[in-house]
């Protein structure tokens, strides 16, 4: 038995981008919320 499993391509990319999609999710989300405060703090 190999030491070393490759993982499929289809994997590596729907992980890849998933992880990307959390990422700039939640860099949406703080942005908006940081957009909200300053729109209250005006």
């Amino acid at each position: 038995m190999k030491a070393n499993r490759k993982i499929s391509t289809s994997k590596l990319v729907a992980r890849f981008d998933n992880e990307l999609k959390m990422l700039l999710t939640n860099d949406l989300k703080s942005i908006k919320a940081k957009a909200a405060r300053l729109a209250n703090a005006a």
